[in-house]
C-alpha cells in the first residue's frame, strides 16, 4: 500500500492489448520475434551464461562465470516473454520453462541466487554492493518474473524472484544493513514486482535504495580498487547527494536513468513530491543540456555516461544503446506523472532514432555505441563479453506496444501514431482504437474510437514539437488547433458512439536543425530531420568524402519514399556543393581561396545507417 495520494495521472495500456500491423515497427518485431530471440539464445548458450547456472563450475576452468550473466539471461527471458503474450509460439514457450528451471535451480536455501557469488566469491555476497552488480542482476530477474507471469499466468519465476526479493529484503532495510547497489535496477524492479504481488514491503525496499544514495561514502564501499586503480567518483554512481537534492545527470548514463525510473515510480506511487520534483530538474538538464538529436544520452566513453552540459562530439559519441533505452523508460515513467507531451517527444525522438539503430535490420548485428560521424570503422556486432544492450534492445521492440497509449478513467491519450489496434479501459467500460497511417513517412492518420456503448470522454492526440503545422478532422468536419493544444496534446471531448471518424495530419517538411552555440562541435553545422526521423550522410550514397560536402542554407530540401532501399525509407536530396580540391597539388595548406562545384546530396534515416557497404557516416554536415 501507498504512504499518501498517488501522483499518477495515466496509465499506459498494456503492450499485449496493442496490436502493431504498420510497415515500420511491424516487420521489425517480427524480426525480433523470428531472428533475434534465437540468436541471442544461442549467443547465451556459447558463452556459457546459461551453462553457469548449474552451478558446476570450478575454480580455472573457462569460461568463468561473470558478476553480470544473469541479467542478459533476465533479459532474453523478458523479451522472449513479451513475445509470447502477443504472439504465442510453443517452442518458444517450452525453451522459456527449460532456461527458468536453470534459473530455480541455481537458487540457494536461503533465497539468494547469484551465480559468481555462489561458486567464484561466495566470501563476498552482498559485500561490494559498488561493483558486484547482485542487485542489478536481481533486479533484471525481477523484472523477468513478472513479465512471464503476466505474459503466461506461470508462477514458476515469480515464486522464485518474491523468495529472492524477502531474502534481500531481511538483509537491507531501516534497522538492518545500509547500502545501495553501484548498478541501478533493483529500484525499478521491485516497484514492478510489488504492483504484481501487492507486497508492500517490496515497495518500501524500493524508496530505501533510493533514499540510500548520497549518504554515508562507506555505503559505496569507495576505499575497494578497481584492479589496482582509484575507484570512480561518486558522481559515477549518482551517489554523490541525496537524490532529492540532485539538479544535474551525471555519471554513468545507464545507471543513471535506471535510478530516474524508480525515483518516478516512487514519486508517483507514495505521493512523493521532493523526487518528483528532484525528476524534474534532472530532466530538464538532461535534455536541453545533455542529449543528442538522436535521443542517444552518455557523450564519452570515460565513464560510459555525462560529462558538463553542450559536450556533445560526434565521432566519439558515446551513447550507448542502454542508455537510449532508459532514457525511453525514464520518459514513459513522467509522461505518466504529467500527461505532458515533452516527455513523449524524447520518447519518440529516441525510439526512431538512438534506439532502433542498436539493431541491424536482420536482426542478428548490434551496436552498443551510436555516435553520429563514423570514419567507416565502426560497425554492428554479433555479441558483447559486456552483452547488456543486445537483449535490452529485444525487450523493449517486443513491449512496443506499451508506449503508444495511456488511459484514465475520463481520457484516452494517443503517444505514438502507429498502425493497429488497441483495447483500453475508459469511462468504465472497454474502447477500442484503431489506427491506419504509414507514420513515420507520412503524417496522416486516421483513428476510429469504439466503446461498447456510447461514453462521453476525451481523446487526447499528441502534436509533435517537430511538427509545424497540423489539421485535425472529426467526422469531416475541421476543429481548431489554435489555443486548443495543451501540454503538446488537442483533446477532444464529445460522446463517442464508434461511428466517428478522427483525421490527424501533420506536417512533415524536412527541416533543417542547428546546435545550440554552445556545442562547439556542431559549429556551422545543420543537421536534417523529416518528422520524428534525423537524417545522416552516408558515403554509400554519397560518392566524395563526407566533410567536403556543404548545404547551403538557400537550396531546397527534398524527399521521396524508395520501397526497395533499407526496408522502405523515405530519402531526402538537395543539391549542395562539394569542395574543389584541384589545384592543391598535395599541399596541406594555402591562403584561402575555397572552390566549391555542385554536387547532389543523399540522406538517410540515422536508424538505418551501416546496414549496407562500409563507408563514413555524417549527422552534423557542413552549412552554407
Amino acid at each position: 500500500m501507498s504512504d499518501s495520494t498517488p501522483l499518477r495521472k495515466l496509465s499506459p495500456v498494456a503492450f499485449n492489448r496493442v496490436k502493431i500491423s504498420d510497415a515500420f515497427w511491424a516487420p521489425r518485431m517480427a524480426v525480433n520475434r523470428e531472428v533475434t530471440l534465437a540468436a541471442q539464445y544461442r549467443q547465451l548458450q556459447d558463452t556459457g551464461r546459461i551453462e553457469a547456472l548449474s552451478l558446476q563450475w570450478k575454480p580455472g576452468e573457462e569460461p568463468k562465470p561473470h558478476i553480470f550473466w544473469e541479467s542478459d539471461i533476465a533479459k532474453w527471458v523478458e523479451a522472449a516473454s513479451y513475445s509470447l503474450a502477443t504472439h504465442p509460439d510453443p517452442e518458444l514457450e517450452a525453451l522459456l520453462d527449460q532456461v527458468i528451471a536453470r534459473i530455480a535451480s541455481a537458487q540457494q536455501e536461503d533465497g539468494y541466487l547469484n551465480v559468481f557469488f555462489t561458486v567464484v566469491e561466495p566470501e563476498n555476497r552482498f559485500k561490494f554492493l559498488s561493483w558486484a552488480h547482485e542487485l542489478y542482476c536481481a533486479g533484471h530477474l525481477m523484472e523477468a518474473a513478472v513479465a512471464h507471469y503476466q505474459a503466461t499466468g506461470k508462477r514458476t519465476l515469480l515464486d522464485v524472484m518474491t523468495r529472492y526479493a524477502d531474502h534481500i529484503d531481511s538483509v537491507f532495510g531501516p534497522g538492518k544493513r545500509s547500502g545501495a547497489p553501484g548498478h541501478e535496477e533493483i529500484e525499478l524492479a521491485l516497484y514492478k514486482l510489488y504492483k504484481v504481488t501487492g507486497e508492500s514491503r517490496y515497495l518500501r525496499l524500493s524508496r530505501f535504495f533510493i533514499d540510500q544514495r548520497g549518504q554515508d561514502p562507506s555505503v559505496f564501499d569507495v576505499e575497494r580498487q578497481y584492479g589496482g586503480q582509484t575507484p570512480p567518483r561518486r558522481e559515477y554512481y549518482q551517489d554523490h547527494l541525496p537524490v532529492r537534492e540532485q539538479s544535474e545527470a551525471v555519471g554513468h548514463a545507464v545507471r543513471a536513468t535506471y535510478l530516474y525510473s524508480g525515483m518516478a515510480d516512487i514519486a508517483g506511487e507514495m505521493g512523493d513530491q521532493s523526487l518528483l520534483a528532484a525528476c524534474e530538474r534532472i530532466w530538464d538538464d538532461l535534455t536541453l543540456r545533455k542529449m543528442y538529436l538522436t535521443g542517444g544520452i552518455g557523450s564519452t566513453r570515460d565513464n560510459e555516461g555525462f560529462t558538463e552540459a553542450y559536450d556533445l562530439p560526434n565521432d566519439t559519441a558515446y551513447a550507448e544503446t542502454c542508455a537510449a533505452i532508459g532514457l525511453v523508460f525514464w520518459a514513459q515513467r513522467m509522461l505518466r506523472l504529467s500527461g505532458d507531451g515533452r516527455y513523449a517527444d524524447v520518447m519518440e525522438r529516441a525510439l526512431y532514432n538512438g534506439v532502433i539503430s542498436g539493431v541491424s535490420l536482420d536482426g542478428a548485428r548490434f551496436f552498443y555505441v551510436n555516435p553520429l560521424e563514423s570514419t567507416g570503422s565502426h560497425h554492428r556486432e554479433d555479441w558483447f563479453g559486456c552483452a547488456c544492450c543486445p537483449p535490452n534492445i529485444a525487450r523493449l521492440i517486443a513491449s512496443l506496444g506499451g508506449y503508444a497509449y495511456s488511459e484514465s478513467a475520463t481520457d484516452l491519450y494517443v503517444h505514438l501514431y502507429i498502425q493497429g489496434e488497441a483495447s483500453a479501459e475508459v469511462a468504465g467500460q472497454s474502447v477500442g482504437v484503431s489506427q491506419w497511417t504509414n507514420y513515420p513517412w507520412d503524417g496522416a492518420i486516421r483513428l476510429m474510437v469504439a466503446p461498447q456503448r456510447p461514453a462521453r470522454f476525451g481523446l487526447n492526440l499528441r502534436i509533435p514539437a517537430w511538427c509545424p503545422d497540423a489539421r485535425l478532422l472529426v467526422d469531416g468536419e475541421e476543429v481548431e488547433l489554435d489555443g486548443n493544444v495543451s501540454r503538446g496534446y488537442v483533446r477532444i471531448e464529445r460522446e463517442w458512439t464508434g461511428r466517428e471518424t478522427v483525421q490527424l495530419t501533420l506536417a512533415m517538411p524536412v527541416e533543417r536543425l542547428e546546435a545550440h552555440p554552445a556545442v562547439r562541435q556542431d559549429a556551422g553545422r545543420v543537421a536534417l530531420q523529416r518528422g520524428p526521423m534525423v537524417y545522416c550522410l552516408e558515403q554509400a550514397d554519397n560518392a566524395a568524402p563526407l566533410q567536403s560536402i556543404v548545404l547551403p542554407r538557400t537550396v531546397a530540401l527534398d524527399s521521396h519514399f524508395e520501397p526497395d532501399l533499407l526496408g522502405g525509407v523515405v530519402v531526402v536530396t538537395a543539391e549542395g556543393l562539394i569542395d574543389d580540391d584541384s589545384g592543391w597539388e598535395g599541399r596541406l595548406y594555402r591562403l584561402a581561396d575555397t572552390k566549391t562545384k555542385p554536387f547532389r546530396v543523399r540522406a538517410v534515416p540515422y536508424c538505418v545507417w551501416d546496414n549496407r557497404e562500409a563507408g563514413q557516416m555524417l549527422v552534423w554536415m557542413r552549412g552554407g
